[in-house]
């Protein structure tokens, strides 16, 4: 019996014909190219996949299995995707109570980060219970080995060596913020070497969320610096999490669909997030030259706060482009929000990031294993491992 959630059977097939048959009656209509074609596509695995598909699909459509039922299932049917759509809105209600429990404990936190803020800026000093927290797994001769390695590398140590300029003088944590951007590849790959002094003035990120509508804000904080007169960078995210009139059992949960940024006062020539240049330009008919300036975008993190502004039309189609840096935008945000505000020293010493590439790592590894079990199945078909290879990976959705 077939399996009614993967859709219906495939349909009956003609009576087996002779594959001699089959040849001789293409060889008498002049078809034995059209067989070599089609046999040659059938073996291409990315031909395979779209007929997988389109299988699929049409096994799914009302036009095959579910509108071939009695009208008495059809009506039952039409029950469970009522009943369907209840689980929805409740799961709907379930994500805003959690938004709402994020909101009470949050103001918890951020009692926690102002104390972390206080340290990175040397505004206050750790106590020794304060900072009695063990290594990890280090004994007592390790401890003593490292203080000798550290009074060695002293003596030894010259200037062009150095990787920083720290001493025992050196007050707070200086480029605490600097360092996670740098540890973090999504994060890295925004920041440009001439963004860097710039970052050395952040002194804090922090994290405001919103009930109504729900979102959060990302506020940036820097010191004064030469470069801007802002003491603060907002990023504000608006979420939804109500289900899709046009799609209602795709809702997976809150999803930022929208983002604002904000104007940044740059003092005079150093607006990193432009450049200039000049073209020499020549007169067709009198011979003269001239040259202008033109101004043009600039890679750099501080494009951050200027995304792409989001259609207030809902059905209003967004360019692929913008679309792609929305979706990029959205993914930073979020990640900033959930992993680096509240796990900050853990991506400054880079544990956080260990424990990101131990995750992916042991995901592969099952992947892998996955593959040898299907290898020591005696009904394991090489052929069909090629053609899903050849598939499109599934589409990515925001969360």
């Amino acid at each position: 019996m077939a399996d009614p959630e993967k859709g219906a059977p495939a349909p009956a097939m003609e009576e087996d014909i002779d594959e001699e048959d089959v040849e001789d009656v293409e060889d008498e209509e002049g078809g034995g190219e059209r067989k070599e074609l089609v046999d040659k596509l059938m073996k291409d695995p990315q031909v395979l996949a779209a007929l997988q598909t389109k299988l699929r699909r049409y096994l799914g459509t009302p036009s095959g299995y579910i509108s071939s039922l009695p009208v008495a299932v059809k009506r039952r049917i039409k029950a469970l995707k009522k009943l369907q759509l209840q689980y929805t809105d409740l799961e709907a209600a379930f994500y805003k109570e959690v938004h709402a429990l994020e909101v009470k404990y949050d103001k918890m936190h951020q009692a926690l980060y102002e104390k972390r803020r206080h340290v990175v800026t040397s505004e206050y000093e750790p106590n020794d219970e304060e900072c009695d927290f063990p290594s990890d797994d280090e004994t007592d001769d390790e401890k003593n080995l490292c203080k000798d390695m550290d009074e060695k590398a002293k003596i030894d140590e010259k200037d062009e060596n150095k990787v920083h300029d720290f001493d025992e003088n050196t007050k707070g944590i200086p480029e605490f913020w600097l360092t996670i951007f740098k540890n973090v590849d999504l994060l890295a790959e925004m920041v440009q070497d001439y963004d860097e002094p710039i970052l050395k003035h952040l002194i804090d990120i922090q994290l405001k969320f919103h009930d109504e509508p729900m979102g959060f804000t990302l506020e940036f904080h820097f010191s004064e610096n030469e470069y801007f007169t802002n003491k603060v960078l907002t990023k504000y995210y608006e979420m939804k999490c109500v289900p899709d009139k046009d799609d209602p059992f795709g809702f997976e949960g809150p999803e930022i669909f929208k983002c604002k940024g904000c104007t940044l006062d740059w003092k005079k020539g150093k607006n990193v997030t432009v450049k200039t240049i000049k073209k020499k330009q020549k007169h067709k008919s009198r011979g003269a030259v001239r040259t202008i300036t033109k101004t043009l975008q600039n890679d750099s993190f501080f494009n951050f706060f200027n995304p792409p502004p989001v259609p207030e039309d809902p059905n209003e189609e967004m360019d692929e482009d913008t679309q792609a840096l929305l979706t990029a935008d959205f993914e930073i945000g979020h990640y900033i929000r959930e992993r680096i505000i509240p796990r900050a020293v853990l991506f400054y010493t880079g544990e956080a990031l260990d424990d990101e590439d131990f995750e992916e790592e042991e995901g592969e590894e099952g992947e892998e294993g996955d593959d040898e079990e299907e290898e020591d199945d005696p009904d394991y078909d090489p052929s069909k491992d090629k053609a899903a290879k050849g598939q499109q990976p599934p589409e990515c959705k925001q969360q």
